[in-house]
């Protein structure tokens, strides 16, 4: 084997959990020179309390930041009036408001905006602890923590450990008799704290974990909870009870709303049953001794999996805000069974089986055999105590039942490991509608029984779930199914055959020749009287309230169209910041960012969800040209002809019920009598398909716009003002993963490549090369793609954020853009979109049926695309080095590996954050062909580095010994 370098210490590298495209990341954008004035003229004197408040609301709903430029229009909306100009220019100076970054942009000029450091979470990662510190941190509920551990002796010495970047730092040792003591704290909580606690307390009548306040007070209350509160929990017993179950570890307590003391009043305990609060001794010593052995039988709470979309098992749901769930996989179902079976052995019926419980106390955790089988020993927690039997509820099944006393058991402690299975969650955007019929009804329908997939949306005690049907062709997300069981279907644009329309207006007109209309109807008129009131209400009102801060795929909200207010659904996630919506009254398509989407006012959410889609997609009937084989020229003569007409008709020729579209001869007059008239007739008698009959163009959506207002880096965030599509884009339905970091597969559209010639990508400068620490540094990556040792790519952790900004970038600048035609060439550089994200990509190959071989130059994949998806790469997007690094394993012989070697080495390291310990570096010409050899390590592990090259060493001599 070749030799390796020594392994100085414990190698640590970032706290990671997430691919750092995924959501969660930093996504800001549009950029502002602080030193620049808004206007001409010295700056008029300001409060700068007043708008110091202001930004610290501002970044409360926005934080994951946003571009500097952004935030004087942020700031009139919100507070109806222009902010202050030398404000901007002090914006640096505030550091306990704010914190001001510049980009990767070449231009100087581009800030960034995030909250002070330490007021809120984002994607970068804790500081390490000390391994041998006493103290831990609280558990974050969205990121799980790695836990540092010793090194192992033989790997280096104690005195020292490595850090990401390579050094080696003297490493403090902590032990518990020297730790430091907390600061001095207040000798009282002020009223205002103790009011919020009492208010989170409220909420968790069976009693809260002292250990789950500060991250629980921070999410409810968008600020830290003083450190002193936990070091003197004492001081709280003016407003609750403070309960040790377990008496060894006084660090773990229970908080219960009420009062410990005075006046003779009661407190109710964890039973609900009634006791005086002045307990004897014989009572508290039985008390302690009863949390002595309970402690021993402590079940530990059930966590929330990693994973952002786990698989659960939907039990039942009697409110949205309440649906139980199991969770499916490892260390949970399947660990549930593992338990479940071993209690059958022990339980058995036979002359050792355990006797049946002979007083079962309410409240207490037993083991029931069940009714119908009698094999089955299922865990329960007794509910309700009769004369001959007991109600229980099983907690891992999520339901009760009235059984017999003789088949109740004492649940024997090795039972008491696994968490409860059955939990609850809340349907995301359903808690207006948490208990109206019928949406259980749908959901009934839908979900109950099933096996479905979980997008977590927010995590907490009950995390809030976007859930979805992935078992048939096109995933289903039940919570927007749900919504739309509240429409009215009387409110909607009825069409039949031969039926006659006039007063209608075509709203869009797709690239594929597919139109949006809009019918008169009683639900139009209501809609447009509702947006209406809303525009008063937005304009009365300042409040931010309104502001959409958790996005997710199915979200009904609010955006801007032709200067007014429309309603819309989020239709896919680029990260937390850019979004893909459908103006669903309209058919058209934008991308945007989150600041400019605005939450449905609740006096009109009722009625507003009540009201169907408004927009009707249409076909022109008797074409020879069928749909999606439209030239650029008969989609530009027919928007030309209806997009700025309002008194069309149009008569129903066919009802597509399958494809949700109606097949019309559509009139810029009344005259539909004369079918000479039109539009249909005029298009077959025309030219018009005459030209370039060959080109196939492969949108079949809603129109996608965007912003009318466009700089050279990207659109706007202004008005949609054009009703026509500028992009042959379809959008895809929404995507369970994330684009910017699930897989992607190649786009198998076929097209044949357009033949004006346009100049090559290549008269535009090359990003600069990645530069890389001395041979021995240790870099953070995310491996992106793994084939085998030899071949693997990854990506540098630190400029993780710095690429999710730019893909944002990028899909807001190339989905307003129009397909032109492009002379594509191999080995030149462009944009390419894959799915629904737009990459910058290398052409290895130009295909002869219209499809193009790209390299993602930031994912290092390999994907098949149609040309008609290329644009060139502009120079903006051409500022941050390519993100993708080719890599082989060092410390190994090179060999050829076998396929059973690679799906060994691939699940180790595959969409895996690790450290990478960098052994050479071969330069090349082009960047795409540089190549590193490096250690892997993965530090995730508490007990041990685990060295990649040592396990695929072992395995390859395994094989050698096998031959």
């Amino acid at each position: 084997m070749a030799s390796q370098r020594a392994r100085p210490g414990r190698i640590r590298t970032r706290c990671i959990t997430t691919h750092p495209t995924g959501k969660g990341t930093h996504l800001p954008r549009t950029p502002l020179n602080l030193n620049e004035s808004l206007h001409s003229g010295k700056g008029k004197p300001y409060n700068p309390q007043q708008v110091q408040g202001c930004i610290r609301e501002i970044l409360g709903k926005y934080s994951n930041g946003f571009w500097v430029s952004k935030l004087p229009q942020i700031y009139r909306e919100l507070y109806k009036q222009d902010m202050p100009t030398e404000a901007i220019k002090d914006l640096e100076t505030w550091t306990h408001i704010c914190t001001v970054e510049k980009t990767c942009s070449s231009n100087p000029s581009e800030l960034l905006l995030y909250p002070a450091k330490g007021q809120t979470t984002t994607s970068s990662p804790p500081p390490i602890l000390n391994p041998n510190s006493t103290s831990a941190p609280v558990p974050n509920s969205n990121t799980p923590t790695n836990k540092p551990v010793q090194s192992p002796t033989q790997k280096s010495p104690p005195s020292t450990h490595l850090t990401h970047s390579g050094s080696c730092s003297p490493q403090t040792t902590t032990s518990s008799s020297s730790s430091p003591s907390p600061p001095s704290s207040p000798a009282t909580l002020s009223p205002d704290l103790k009011l919020k606690l009492e208010e989170l307390l409220v909420k968790y009548p069976n009693g809260l974990w002292a250990h789950a306040l500060p991250k629980l007070f921070q999410d409810t209350y968008k600020f830290k909870l003083p450190g002193h509160v936990l070091e003197n929990l004492h001081r709280l017993s003016d407003i609750c009870t403070i309960d040790y179950p377990m008496p060894d570890n006084p660090k773990r307590a229970i908080l219960y709303k009420g009062s410990s003391s005075g006046g003779g009043g009661g407190v109710e305990d964890e039973n609900c049953n009634r006791r005086k609060s002045s307990a004897s001794v014989e009572e508290l010593r039985v008390r302690q001794e009863l949390g002595r052995r309970l402690s021993n039988h402590a079940v530990p709470s059930l966590q929330i999996p990693k994973e952002e979309y786990p698989s659960v098992l939907v039990v039942e749901a009697t409110n949205t805000n309440g649906v139980i769930i199991r969770y499916i996989g490892k260390g949970y179902s399947q660990a549930q069974e593992s338990m479940e079976d071993e209690m059958r052995v022990f339980y058995r019926v036979d002359q050792s089986s355990p006797t049946p419980l002979s007083s079962p106390s309410s409240g207490q955790l037993v083991a029931v055999r069940a009714e119908e089988e009698e094999e089955e020993i299922l865990r329960a927690q007794v509910c309700e105590v009769m004369t001959d039997q007991v109600k229980v509820h099983f907690v891992d099944h999520g339901f009760s039942e009235v059984i017999s006393k003789t088949k109740v058991f004492e649940l024997h402690e090795k039972f008491f490991q696994l968490p409860f299975q059955a939990t609850k969650c809340k349907l995301a955007g359903l808690k207006p509608f948490c208990q109206e019929p019928a949406v259980l009804k749908k959901f009934e329908t839908m979900a109950s029984g099933k096996i479905l997939l979980a997008e977590i949306i927010e995590r907490g005690q009950t995390p809030v779930v976007v859930l979805y049907d992935t078992s048939q062709d096109d995933d289903v997300n039940i919570n927007a199914a749900c919504m739309k069981a509240l429409q009215d279907k009387t409110l909607a644009s009825l069409s039949q055959v031969n039926s006659t329309y006039m007063n209608v207006t075509v709203r869009s007109v797709c690239s594929d020749g597919t139109i949006y209309c809009q019918l008169p109807s009683r639900g139009l008129s209501k809609l447009n009287e509702i947006l209406e009131k809303i525009e008063t209400c937005f304009h009365s009102q300042v409040t931010s309230e309104f502001l959409v801060s958790r996005p997710f795929c199915g979200k009904g909200c609010l955006a801007r169209y032709k200067g007014k207010w429309s309603r819309v659904e989020i239709t896919n996630m680029h990260g937390s910041r850019v979004l893909d919506i459908l103006f669903i009254d309209v058919g058209v398509q934008a991308s945007v960012e989150v600041f400019e989407l605005r939450e449905i006012p609740p006096p009109f959410l009722r009625d507003l969800m009540a009201i169907p889609p408004q927009a009707v997609k249409c076909c022109l009937a008797d074409l020879a040209v069928s749909v999606g084989s439209w030239t650029p020229d008969v989609v530009q003569w027919l928007r030309e002809k209806v997009l700025n007409t309002t008194d069309c008709s149009m008569k129903v020729a066919k009802v597509d019920e399958t494809k949700r579209c109606i097949y019309v001869h559509l009139f810029t007059d009344k005259n539909f009598q004369d079918p000479a008239r039109s539009l249909n007739h005029q298009m077959a008698q025309s030219d018009l398909f005459k030209q370039q009959p060959d080109v196939f163009l492969t949108s079949h959506s809603p129109a996608k716009i965007s912003t009318t207002t466009l700089s050279s880096k990207t659109p706007s965030t202004g008005d949609y003002t054009n009703g026509s599509p500028t992009s042959t884009s379809s959008p895809a339905k929404p995507h369970l993963r994330r684009v910017l970091s699930g897989p992607r597969g190649g786009n198998k559209t076929t097209t044949r490549p357009l033949e004006t010639p346009s100049p090559p990508s290549s008269s535009l400068q090359l990003p600069p090369l990645l530069e890389f620490p001395p041979a021995g540094s240790n870099i953070d990556v995310y491996v992106s793609v793994a084939c085998h040792p030899g071949h693997f790519v990854l990506q540098p952790w630190r400029d993780m954020y710095k690429l999710v900004v730019l893909m944002g970038e990028m899909i807001l600048y190339y989905n307003k853009t129009e397909e032109k035609p492009l002379n594509i060439e191999k080995n030149q550089i462009y944009a390419a979109k894959v799915e629904n994200s737009w990459h910058r990509v290398l052409v290895k190959g130009v295909l002869t049926n219209g499809l193009v071989s790209v390299y993602e130059l930031d994912y290092g994949k390999h994907e098949l695309v149609s040309c008609t998806k290329l644009r060139p790469l502009i120079k903006e997007f051409r500022q941050l080095p390519f993100q993708a690094i080719t890599a082989q394993l060092a410390g190994l012989k090179p060999r050829q590996w076998s396929e059973e070697a690679a799906i060994v080495f691939r699940n180790h390291v595959e969409k895996k954050p690790l450290v990478a310990q960098l052994e050479a570096v071969q330069e090349a010409t082009n960047p795409w062909d540089r190549k590193l050899m490096v250690f892997l390590v993965d530090t995730s592990q508490e007990e041990r580095d685990i060295w990649v090259h040592d396990i695929m060493a072992e395995f390859a001599e395994e094989l050698t010994n096998e031959l």
